[in-house]
């Protein structure tokens, strides 16, 4: 059986499931995103998620489509439709259908659709093999706080990882130091043993894995400061890595043409990703 699609009052098969064409998220990306994990069949992080969707809401003064209750009914049902166990949930909130104008509509209802993925599951060794990233200039607009579906910068960025054979591009500001990954958070540990990721602002967008990595590194007594690092501060970097709902904690192994110490996954990061991997159990768990 396809996958199941949510889309405004109507559950669908993915490839019958459209949007009006008049739809300000097609024609001006004026709406947002969430990506949620799904794991043991259960949302891993939900309230977090939550919490940042309101506020990217709030901020392009965005109605919610259904009320929050109904909204997590919804999650939960596309997730029962489609049979996921482990993957992920993408839901999508636009200012709804009206004439293409800039200017906001004086009535219309705000568009939601939601759609599903499957992913393997959960495996820290895999993971733990780690990957390649590169560093461009941050070309984004000023308010990468908001998680807006305009994400043009974005895919030109992850466009260029790809085309270099690497898995993630990491952005940096006019300063040199790096903001975010393209799809990621980004992380260091210092030559003194810091963990190191950089604060936040309008430059980066709050990561939900992120936060919790943070409380992670907290619980396990890892010390670690939230600043900007350069270009040139992770060239000397113990370690790096970086962090998304669908990559988890992965370790960088090599940045631009020079290798991260000796080219595996830290200790520091390992602890992290294992501990993540528990995390995920008792958060789906907890009540």
């Amino acid at each position: 059986m396809g996958r199941i699609a949510y889309i405004n009052g109507r559950y669908l098969p993915q490839n019958q499931a459209t949007v009006h064409i008049e739809d300000r998220g097609y024609n001006f990306a004026d709406g947002v995103y969430e990506v949620i994990a799904v794991h043991n069949g259960a949302l891993v992080d939900e309230e977090p998620h939550i919490v940042r969707l309101r506020r990217s809401l709030n901020e392009l003064k965005i109605d919610w489509p259904v009320t929050e209750n109904a909204f997590r009914f919804l999650m939960r049902e596309i997730i029962r439709r489609n049979g996921l166990r482990e993957g992920m949930i993408y839901l999508q909130i636009t200012r709804g259908v009206a004439p293409r104008d800039h200017a906001f509509p004086k009535d219309s209802q705000s568009s939601l659709m939601m759609t599903t993925r499957r992913s393997k599951p959960f495996n820290a060794d895999e993971i733990a093999k780690g990957v390649r990233v590169i560093t461009i200039p941050d070309i984004r607009w000023k308010r990468n706080d908001i998680k807006s579906i305009s994400l043009l910068g974005n895919v030109l960025g992850k466009q260029q990882a790809r085309e270099a054979g690497a898995y993630e591009a990491w952005m940096f500001d006019e300063n040199g130091d790096v903001t975010e990954g393209t799809s990621s958070n980004a992380w260091i540990v210092s030559k003194e043993g810091e963990l190191v990721t950089r604060q936040l602002s309008n430059a980066i967008l709050s990561g939900i894995t992120r936060l919790t990595v943070l409380k992670l590194a907290e619980e396990k007594g890892i010390k670690f400061v939230e600043r900007a690092f350069s270009i040139e501060e992770t060239q000397s970097a113990k370690e790096a890595f970086l962090t998304s709902t669908t990559s988890f904690v992965k370790p960088i192994v090599q940045i631009d043409d020079k290798q991260v110490a000796d080219g595996k996954a830290g200790p520091l990061c390992r602890a992290l990703l294992d501990r993540y991997g528990s995390y995920m159990d008792e958060d789906i768990s907890s009540p």
